[in-house]
């Protein structure tokens, strides 16, 4: 198990973004891209597959005890932290069907495709057409015979 391993089973369980890494990263003055954390979770085979170097993983880990326990003056309760990571990550729920029924669906299609008259527009005076620009004769080309 490589240190690109322990950083992604740590933002796995965490339930952690990569926005929110990046915050944690900040704590300790550490400073990377979205793209260069990106790169570090990405597959070994991937042409832009980073390594997670110690100094990575090291700035992390201590940024991940300041985010969960907070700092002497401001501390907090880890716990807390974690329900609040879980409330943002909430999962979709699917609901099951049996294998013979269709899925059930809330839509309705309209069937009233009356056009609809507003009496509004019976009470508006309608400005007449303003010619706004000459009426041109453009002669591109060889006179034409007809």
């Amino acid at each position: 198990m490589n240190k690109n391993d322990i950083f992604k089973k740590l933002r796995v369980a965490l339930m952690l973004r990569d926005d929110q890494i990046l915050e944690i990263l900040e704590l300790v003055d550490f400073r990377m891209s979205k793209g260069e954390i990106g790169n570090i979770f990405r597959n070994q085979d991937h042409p832009n597959f980073m390594e997670c170097g110690d100094q990575v993983l090291r700035n992390f880990l201590n940024g991940l005890v300041i985010h969960l326990r907070g700092t002497k003056e401001n501390p907090k309760n880890p716990n807390d932290v974690i329900a609040i990571h879980r409330g943002e990550a909430k999962p979709k729920e699917f609901k099951k069907t049996v294998a013979g029924e269709k899925p059930k669906s809330d839509f309705k299609p309209k069937t009233n495709f009356k056009k609809k008259t507003s009496s509004n527009s019976k009470d508006k005076k309608t400005a007449p057409k303003v010619q706004v620009v000459e009426k041109v004769k453009f002669s591109n080309g060889k006179n034409k015979k007809s």
